[in-house]
């Protein structure tokens, strides 16, 4: 059977304020997905607290990350960050579309 050609911009969301993630590929090792964020914040007072370290790219739109030790970061598009696991962070503001790329890396 031959591969399936998809487009990481196809069927987009539109729901404002809200973010959506479409799991691309996984395994027991990796876990790729397209995140989708219009106008999107974490909600006071809440961290992610991820047990696998991660590596994001802006594809489109901007973003401003925070982290639970005071660093902010402001990403465009083509901006990638490593996020080790358990290191405490935020989406302080999206874009009105912003999609990323996540790279979740599983530890046995």
């Amino acid at each position: 059977m031959a591969p399936r050609i998809e487009n990481i911009f196809a069927d987009l969301p539109r729901s404002l304020g809200r973010e959506q993630t479409l799991a691309l590929f996984e395994n027991e090792a990796v876990k790729i997905e397209r995140i989708v964020s219009q106008r999107f914040n974490s909600p006071a007072g809440f961290w992610y607290d991820q047990s696998e370290d991660e590596w994001v790219i802006v594809l489109r739109g901007r973003a401003t990350l925070e982290f639970e030790e005071g660093e902010t970061i402001e990403m465009k598009p083509g901006d990638h960050v490593t996020i080790r696991r358990h290191v405490k962070h935020r989406v302080l503001e999206t874009d009105a579309e912003t999609i990323w790329l996540a790279v979740n890396i599983k530890t046995p």
